[in-house]
């Protein structure tokens, strides 16, 4: 029988990307680390339960205090899970994840470059 994962990785991936559009690459930089450590066989089952959590409360419809009414103070919720759960698990982000998530933002947020042409 195949051993089959309690989380659904495509969909976490979508809701990942929407909240990395509406959010910018400096917010999105811990939320990817946060996914590809709960992705990592390395990472412990409790771990994994924290950053399940805080995700599950950034990417759900169910908020303590709604970002559509208090725009600031809304995102503190999410701010103060994700960071709860970094701290937790950030000894497991090694440098293969580093590189993984460098260049997902590198891909989602490409640099441009202007140039100025004076006529």
């Amino acid at each position: 029988m195949k051993n089959q994962s309690l989380i659904n990785y495509p969909q976490l991936w979508e809701k990942v990307k929407e909240y990395a559009a509406k959010a910018g690459k400096t917010c999105a930089r811990p939320v990817l680390l946060l996914y590809f450590v709960l992705k990592s066989p390395d990472t412990p089952k409790s771990d994994k339960a924290y950053i399940v959590a805080a995700l599950a409360y950034l990417v759900l419809p169910i908020d303590l205090i709604s970002a559509k009414r208090l725009p600031i103070i809304g995102w503190i919720d999410e701010i103060a899970a994700l960071t709860v759960a970094y701290k937790k698990v950030c000894k497991h982000i090694t440098p293969e994840i580093e590189a993984e998530v460098d260049r997902v933002l590198e891909n989602w947020f490409p640099e441009v470059e202007y140039a100025i042409v004076i006529e």
